[in-house]
C-alpha cells in the first residue's frame, strides 16, 4: 500500500499550491535553482548529460530511450543553428498526462528545455502542443511570458551570456503528429507524414538542422534531477528505471487521473490509488501503455510493477504509462473495434500497409463484432497484423496491429462465440 504523503513529486511538485503554474509558486518549490547554477558556474554540458544518465531517466513518451543518452548524439560542436523540441502533441488514446503538466507546473517544462538547450547546444526550442489543449496552450503562454519578464528566457539569461528562446507551435489534431519527424515536418508547414530513418533528427531534424526531440514529462523533470542529484532520482525507482513516472489511469476505476509515483510501483498498488475497481467488479483485462501496446489479462497484470522491463517481460509495453483498466463487463471485441477505428482514421496514408492494412482489420472486426464474422476471420486478423507489422515507415502501423494480435491471442474465445452467435463467457 502507497502512502500519499510520503510521495516523492517531480513533475506534479506544485500541486498542492494555490496558484500551482505561478512562477512565484515555483520560485517557492526551487525552480529555476538548477538553471541559474548552471548559467553560474558555467558548467560543461558533458557534466549535466552524465548527470542525467546517471539519473536512469528513459524517455517517457513511449520508446523509454535513455535520456541522457540521446542528448549524448547531438553534435553540439557543430557550427551552425540547433533545435531542442518538447512533444506536448499527446494523442495516445489513454494518455492525458503532460496537458496536466502544461496546466500545473509550465514553468518547470520551460526550465528543462533551457537546460536542455544549453546542453546541446541550442539557441532556439519549440514546444509542439495539441491543438484541442487550448486551456494548457494558454498556461504555458503565460508561463513563457512570465520567464521572459523575469530575464529567464531569451537574450543574456541571467546575464550568462547564453540566449535561448522558446516557441510553442499549436498542431491540428493528428495523431500521426507525434510521430517525431511528422511533427517536425508539421512545424516546417509541410503535411505531417513521418520521414525515412536515417538520417536521423540528431543530424538532420528540424529545418535540416540537428535537432533534439524529447517528451514533456522527460524534459520536466530535468530540473529536479540536476537539483537533488542523479542517484537521488535514481533510487525513486528500479534499476534502469529510475525516478517517479506519470501514470493516467482511466477506465473501470472509481478515481481515474494521473498518479505521479516511483517506477516499480506495483500495478495493485496503482490501482487502489485509484480508488480500486468501479463498483467492485471484477478485472478483467488492462491496456498498460497506452491503447497501441497490447492487452494483458487482469490476473496477470495484478502481479506486475509498473515500469519498463517487467511490463516488457510480461508480453506488453509501459508506453506512456496510460493504463486503461476493464473490468468483467468489458466486451472484448467491442473494445477491439472501437481502437481499430482509431488507427483506421489516424493512419496518414503514406505506406501502403498501413493505409489499406488498418481499415481492413477495422471492417472484419466490425462484421465479426455485427454478427456477420467468419471462421476464417479469425486467421485472417492475425495474418493481416503480421504483414502490417514491422513493414511501414513509423510505429503506427505496429501501433494497429499489436492490440489487434494481442486481443485474439488472450481473449479468443469471445471472438468465436462473436461469430458463433453465442454468448462470451
Amino acid at each position: 500500500m502507497i502512502d500519499e504523503s510520503k510521495l516523492n513529486l517531480v513533475c506534479f511538485r506544485t500541486l498542492n499550491h494555490d496558484k500551482p503554474s505561478s512562477l512565484e509558486t515555483y520560485l517557492e518549490v526551487g525552480g529555476y535553482s538548477a538553471l541559474k547554477k548552471i548559467l553560474k558556474d558555467q558548467t560543461p554540458a558533458e557534466e549535466i548529460i552524465e548527470e542525467v544518465k546517471t539519473s536512469g531517466l528513459r524517455g517517457r513518451g513511449g520508446a523509454g530511450f535513455p535520456t541522457g543518452l540521446k542528448w549524448s548524439f547531438m553534435p553540439r560542436t557543430a557550427p551552425g543553428q540547433k533545435y531542442i523540441v518538447c512533444n506536448s502533441d499527446e494523442g495516445e488514446p489513454g494518455t492525458f498526462k503532460d496537458r496536466d503538466i502544461l496546466r500545473y507546473n509550465p514553468h518547470q517544462l520551460i526550465e528543462g528545455m533551457i537546460i536542455a538547450g544549453y546542453c546541446i547546444g541550442a539557441s532556439v526550442g519549440y514546444n509542439y502542443i495539441r491543438g484541442e489543449f487550448w486551456h494548457p496552450y494558454q498556461c504555458f503562454e503565460a508561463a513563457l511570458a512570465e520567464a521572459r519578464e523575469a530575464g529567464l528566457l531569451g537574450a543574456d539569461i541571467q546575464g550568462s551570456g547564453f540566449d535561448f528562446e522558446l516557441f510553442v507551435h499549436l498542431g491540428a489534431g493528428a495523431y500521426i503528429c507525434g510521430e517525431e519527424t511528422a511533427l517536425l515536418e508539421s512545424i516546417e508547414g509541410k503535411k505531417g507524414q513521418p520521414r525515412f530513418k536515417p538520417p536521423f533528427p540528431a543530424g538532420y531534424g528540424l529545418y535540416g538542422k540537428p535537432t533534439t526531440i524529447n517528451n514533456t514529462e522527460t524534459l520536466a523533470s530535468v530540473p529536479v534531477i540536476l537539483e537533488k542529484g542523479g542517484k537521488w532520482f535514481a533510487d525513486l525507482g528500479k534499476p534502469n528505471n529510475g525516478g517517479t513516472k506519470l501514470f493516467s489511469v482511466s477506465g473501470h476505476v472509481e478515481k481515474p487521473g494521473n498518479y505521479e509515483v516511483p517506477m516499480g510501483t506495483p500495478f495493485r498498488d496503482l490501482l487502489e490509488l485509484a480508488g480500486g475497481m468501479r463498483k467492485g467488479r471484477a478485472l478483467k483485462a488492462v491496456i498498460p501503455g497506452g491503447s497501441s501496446v497490447p492487452v494483458l489479462p487482469g490476473d496477470v497484470m495484478m502481479q506486475l510493477d509498473m515500469d519498463y522491463d517487467s511490463i516488457a517481460e510480461a508480453g506488453s509495453m509501459l508506453g506512456a504509462g496510460s493504463v486503461i483498466v476493464m473490468d468483467e463487463t468489458t466486451d472484448m471485441v467491442d473494445a477491439l473495434e472501437r481502437l481499430s477505428y482509431f488507427y483506421h482514421e489516424e493512419s496518414c496514408g503514406q505506406c501502403t500497409p498501413c493505409r489499406e492494412g488498418t481499415g481492413w482489420l477495422y471492417r472484419v472486426i466490425h462484421r465479426i463484432n455485427t454478427g456477420a464474422g467468419k471462421k476464417q476471420d479469425l486467421d485472417l486478423l492475425t495474418d493481416m497484423a503480421n504483414k502490417i507489422q514491422g513493414r511501414t515507415i513509423c510505429a503506427l502501423g505496429d501501433a494497429a496491429a499489436m492490440p489487434v494480435a494481442s486481443f485474439l491471442e488472450r481473449f479468443r474465445s469471445e471472438f468465436e462465440a462473436k461469430i458463433n452467435n453465442k454468448a462470451a463467457v
